[in-house]
């Protein structure tokens, strides 16, 4: 590492991370950026930018290697940062070409591949549902004769329930896979598993979550990205059993899948059938559609920021973890009619963030009081649909909680 600031080199595919951005500068760091060119003009914090770069595109990644290295001939590069799940992968290659420290190529892909993930998960002795590769279709017809479905067909590289599909009959995998032609392979095929879904949040230094906050979703993912309707998701009791248990689960993973520092965001299902947590996917990054907001205004502590921190101490620094409140939050988002809808009846002081995006309504709500949070997400809830014609079938977009 050269004398001097850190110089951190930020990848960013999405509209996020600003304040990741904000507190490296804040650390001193030096600070360039690179993005898309169609969020060029995005709301980036340029202030907290010491270099701004855009590309076409960040999926081509031979270009991104040569373009990166290019930089590097006369900017000494320390450190390299995803911002968003896409970009993990091209930021531990980046990481692999330079020979600059953090997660490489392996790990990462156990963080953004769904296949990848499951099989060293159920290897460690984790529980997951029952899944199969799309490859050999001989051993496909064995899994579905001994695992029953109905199954899910999911996209083993993209984020959140982007792409999956649920399916009922084998009659249905076969048009499903024919459409996919030489893509069958990136897709795994997994039991459904009917139940409550969860998700953990964590901080980590050594391999060893030091902050973790454990929340349980509305309805699940799949079914708000898919069929539209209201995202919501809120703290789980603190103490209690499933809290417990998540937070164990969620160390197992981790650990398993061999990321060192940083920060991810877990989901788990807890089946109807037999009440356990099943493990179903994770991400190296800090989750979307406000959840970092709501863990903020439950804890005071910032993921984004101290993210930054984590990185900035990774070569020797001091970093000191936070001491969080033990407050409650929820998280409630949906589509709107209108494109900027009004608010203003909705007064209750545990509002601690008000969505800003066209055609979205949403809230971060916090209390010290669990049974609070509950009341007022039922109550939102049902204003949401009366106030603002929630999910209406004419709009094609998603809910900002299409990116959990």
């Amino acid at each position: 590492m050269t004398a001097g600031p850190t110089t951190l080199l930020c990848i960013a595919g999405f509209e996020k991370g600003q304040e990741f951005i904000r507190e490296a500068k804040r650390q001193g760091a030096r600070v360039i950026f690179v993005t898309v060119s169609a969020l060029e003009h995005a709301d980036w914090p340029r202030e907290s930018i010491d270099e701004f770069f855009h590309m076409p595109d960040l999926y081509n990644l031979d270009d991104v290697i040569k373009g990166v290295s290019y930089l590097a001939r006369d900017r000494p590069i320390d450190r390299i940062v995803a911002l968003d799940d896409f970009d993990v992968q091209t930021a531990a290659a980046l990481r692999e070409h330079m020979r600059l420290p953090g997660m490489g190529d392996t790990v990462a892909r156990r963080f953004r591949d769904k296949l990848a993930m499951r099989s060293e998960a159920a290897g460690a002795g984790i529980l997951v549902p029952d899944f199969t590769g799309i490859f050999n279709y001989d051993r496909l017809r064995a899994f579905m004769a001994r695992v029953p479905p109905p199954w899910v067909l999911k996209p083993r590289g993209e984020a959140a329930a982007i792409g999956i599909r649920k399916l009922g009959h084998a009659d249905e995998l076969w048009p499903a896979l024919d459409q996919l032609g030489d893509r069958q392979s990136f897709y795994v095929l997994e039991r459904y598993v009917p139940g409550e879904v969860f998700h953990v949040d964590s901080l980590i230094v050594d391999g060893e979550p030091f902050f973790a906050e454990a929340h349980r979703y509305g309805r699940p993912p799949m079914d708000v990205v898919q069929q539209g309707g209201i995202f919501i998701t809120r703290t789980v009791e603190r103490g209690a059993a499933d809290d417990t248990m998540l937070k164990a689960a969620s160390r197992e993973v981790i650990q398993a899948l061999g990321l060192a520092r940083g920060v991810t965001h877990m989901e788990f299902i807890k089946g109807h059938e037999d009440g356990r947590f099943y493990f179903l996917e994770t991400a190296a990054r800090v989750g979307g559609a406000n959840i970092a907001e709501g863990i903020e205004a439950a804890t005071g502590v910032n993921l984004w920021a101290e993210w930054a921190k984590l990185e900035l101490a990774a070569d020797g620094g001091r970093y000191t973890p936070p001491s969080p409140r033990q407050d409650y939050a929820g998280v409630i988002i949906s589509l709107a009619r209108q494109e900027h809808p009004d608010t203003s009846a909705y007064q209750d002081p545990e509002i601690a963030v008000r969505l800003d995006k066209t055609y979205h309504v949403g809230f971060v709500i916090a209390s010290p009081h669990r049974d609070r949070v509950e009341t007022l997400l039922d109550q939102y809830s049902r204003r949401f649909y009366d106030d603002f014609h929630a999910a209406m079938p004419q709009m094609q977009e998603r809910p900002a909680a299409d990116r959990y």
